[in-house]
């Protein structure tokens, strides 16, 4: 890969050729449908940086000013940040470096560290110009390369590059790769010659930040950025996925019985290209010539289900490691959705099932820009052909959805043999839309909200975030309406997808580990363990925190409440991908759901659901084997779900300890799974 020109000069000349000028450079933001949702605006003068950043989308999002004075290395020498978060929460964060001391301060974390060398300082909230000043300092480092503050490195390499063009201007630009924070490389275009810097960061289907006056460039850009990372996907997939080679049999492993919820005695599976072809007991008398696992001491499950993601292009590797065989997507660009499936398919990404679910959404201020935005009933009945056309079984309405139009668009769905669901529309209340027909709820929050709200709340809004917050802690379970609430839920059907693992926010406060991943945070990379102790809800006081997290428990119990009523559950997330998936189940436990019930949800309730229990979700002779090797019990103990040491789907094995170094994770097993491997002339297994 090319690098970056070098810049060899005496630090003095680096120095003033850095910031001798002065310059202003003006950002739009713009959503996947072309709505503008945000701005960034950059002042330099000399070696001080101001930055002025605000973005809004489906309501919410952050808005942040900043101050920044450079080291002549560009790097950071002092650092401010100011504003609100995306829920509303303050941003106040400071960072400064002297005589090899840095000292760092925010409302989450303080600390300092004498340092050897300089580095790149990392804020928990900051705008998109501190990926352009990393692009800078990366650009004059050695070896592409830049140590972050305070832990952690930052590497680069250029993908790409493109001539573009507004009117009688020209400006080449160039794709950058950084690597080293978070799970996945981050991609930039960036401005080319001796001090290049953010040109525009394109997120696929979701938004896009690019320097004012050149929008008309996006189009090949974003093809550009899209063919580079399919690229690099496409080494992961060859790197990370081993074939079978021929049939595998695995001995004497407990089997998970989804549908009883049970764990059975061991048994000896055999598997054949993408199939589960025999399951015989251990008495069996069996001759085999092919290659063999040994499953004592460990379980065999069916593959898990994620319910509730919004996939991208390499959230498809977390979800693997997790083992995580089937997403089902719930909102998002149709046309990244459909880029996936059909990589996935061609086999050029590695992916879990896909199972994609219709997002239809209203216009208004709050408005999120997934999917297919409408105005009126012909455009609704639109919407729902064109997914029933493209195979999809589900239909998502969000919040902007208009409370007109419901009822009659759900029928129209129904009639195509659709299920749907969604959050309930504004200025509704979930018994409405259930009467409506509603075959599912999403969100724990969106089901508490129906004892909250009126017809006159406005859930577009974060009041759909702070009510619960505010008032889940008084709710009565024993109460005539929340009893005949559930009876509704219960008699219908209603399927509840609670995301409660998404849904720890509402009480976490900064500095304060998120709960849901602290078992796992070591396992994590460095900026990552840092954000998951940084709050995004606004929590004045104590007394405020103390309401908040007595109503975010009530929320899980509630689950629970639900659960023994007969109302059916799906596990979904709606968080940090795959790895999620475990911490809610782990939160059904908490509920008083027994892991075994909890796998079940995760398994063979998700598949009847989905309507594809006739090819996964359990395991049986003649299905898929999209199965799961975990080292230990998680029927007893959900923490070992965690344990997973083998993973087959689509014909070929997986090993989640090869995926999580591919991730920067620490692999949560130390021994990878011993396959006994021996050359085959003939294979034969007697029945």
């Amino acid at each position: 890969m090319p690098s970056f020109h070098k810049l060899v000069l005496p630090l003095f000349l680096l120095g003033f050729s850095l910031f001798a000028l002065s310059s202003e450079i003006e950002y739009v933001i713009v959503t996947n449908n072309g709505l503008k949702a945000g701005y960034q605006t950059v002042k330099r003068t000399g070696n001080k940086v101001e930055v002025e950043f605000d973005f809004k989308e489906n309501g919410r999002g952050p808005t942040l000013k900043e101050l920044i004075t450079l080291a002549p290395d560009g790097t950071m020498k002092d650092y401010h940040v100011s504003g609100t978060s995306e829920m509303g929460g303050e941003v106040k964060e400071r960072f400064s470096v002297k005589k090899g001391l840095i000292q760092w301060q925010s409302n989450s974390e303080k600390g300092e560290k004498k340092i050897s060398r300089h580095g790149f300082y990392l804020p928990m909230n900051s705008s998109w110009e501190v990926n352009s000043l990393m692009i800078t300092a990366l650009s004059k480092s050695k070896n592409d390369y830049l140590p972050l503050l305070p832990s952690g490195g930052l590497s680069q390499k250029i993908l790409s590059e493109a001539l573009i063009s507004k009117g009688s201007q020209h400006q080449r630009v160039q794709l950058v790769m950084q690597v080293g924070i978070g799970l996945k490389p981050d991609f930039f275009w960036a401005t080319s010659g001796l001090h290049p810097r953010l040109f525009a960061a394109i997120i696929p289907g979701y938004s896009y930040l690019i320097e004012k006056g050149w929008e008309d460039s996006l189009p090949v850009l974003s093809e550009k950025q899209s063919y580079a990372n399919s690229q690099v996907l496409f080494q992961k997939s060859q790197q990370l996925q081993h074939p079978m080679n021929g049939p595998l049999l695995i001995k004497n492993i407990r089997i998970f019985d989804s549908e009883n919820a049970v764990l059975r005695e061991p048994h000896n599976v055999l598997i054949e290209n993408n199939r589960i072809i025999k399951l015989s007991s251990t008495d069996s008398k069996i001759e085999f010539l092919g290659n063999t696992i040994d499953g004592s001491g460990k379980t065999l499950l069916p593959g898990l289900f994620d319910m509730h993601t919004h996939i991208n292009k390499w959230s498809g590797l977390y979800h693997l490691s997790a083992g995580v065989t089937t997403v089902r997507d719930m909102g998002n660009s149709n046309t990244e959705v459909q880029e996936i499936i059909a990589e996935r398919e061609t086999n050029q990404l590695l992916f879990p099932h896909i199972i994609p679910a219709g997002f239809i959404e209203g216009k208004s201020e709050y408005s999120s820009t997934d999917g297919i935005m409408i105005e009126d009933l012909e455009q609704a009945k639109d919407a729902v052909n064109w997914y029933s056309e493209h195979g999809y079984h589900h239909l998502k309405i969000y919040s902007s959805f208009p409370k007109s139009l419901v009822k009659e668009t759900i029928d129209y769905a129904h009639e195509k043999g659709m299920t749907v669901g969604g959050h309930v529309p504004g200025f509704m209340k979930a018994e409405e839309a259930i009467e409506s027909g509603f075959n599912e709820l999403n969100h724990i929050n969106q089901v508490v909200l129906n004892f909250l709200v009126s017809n006159t709340t406005d859930t577009r809004t974060l009041e759909r975030f702070y009510l619960p917050a505010e008032l889940t802690g008084t709710l009565d379970f024993d109460s005539l309406e929340v009893k005949e609430f559930i009876q509704l839920l219960k008699n219908k059907q209603v399927v509840i997808d609670p995301t409660l693992s998404a849904f720890d926010f509402l009480k976490q406060q900064d500095g304060e580990m998120a709960a849901p991943f602290a078992e796992i945070a070591e396992h994590l990379p460095p900026d990552l363990q840092r954000s998951f102790k940084t709050g995004t809800m606004h929590i004045p006081d104590a007394a405020t925190a103390t309401r908040y997290k007595n109503s975010y428990n009530k929320m899980i119990a509630f689950v629970g409440l639900l659960y023994k009523n007969g109302v059916p559950l799906v596990a979904g997330t709606d968080t940090l991908a795959g790895f999620g998936l475990h911490s809610e189940l782990a939160l059904y436990v908490k509920a008083g759901i027994t892991p075994a019930q909890a796998l079940q949800i995760a398994t063979w309730n998700a598949a009847k659901i989905t309507k594809t229990l006739e090819d996964r979700g359990s395991i049986e002779e003649l299905k898929l084997a999209d199965l799961i090797i975990v080292d230990g019990d998680p029927t007893t103990n959900i923490d070992d779900i965690r344990k997973i040491s083998l993973i087959i789907t689509n014909g070929k094995l997986l090993y989640p300890k090869e995926l999580h170094v591919a991730l920067g994770v620490k692999p949560f097993i130390v021994n990878d799974i011993k396959i006994a491997v021996q050359p085959v002339s003939a294979r034969q297994l007697n029945k």
